[in-house]
């Protein structure tokens, strides 16, 4: 199946809060999606970092809820 597209987008303004590594940030049409992965040694490091320390507990501690029953 052939689609095609023609469209013209002007954005005035476009805040982006984060974008991690799993995200897609898209404007308009896309056929395909390829993904992507770069890796930087921004800091010039010349040796891996040492192993993070386990935590004692969560940093954020979720309240426990009861689910209610869908029946």
């Amino acid at each position: 199946m052939n689609l095609t597209v023609h469209q013209q987008i002007y954005i005035n303004f476009l805040k982006v809060d984060a974008i991690t590594n799993s995200s897609v940030l898209q404007v308009g049409s896309s056929g395909s999606i390829q993904a992507v992965s770069n890796s930087y040694n921004t800091g010039e490091f010349d040796e891996p970092a040492q192993p993070a320390e386990p935590l004692d507990q969560p940093l954020i501690r979720i309240p426990k809820l009861p689910i209610p029953d869908q029946s």
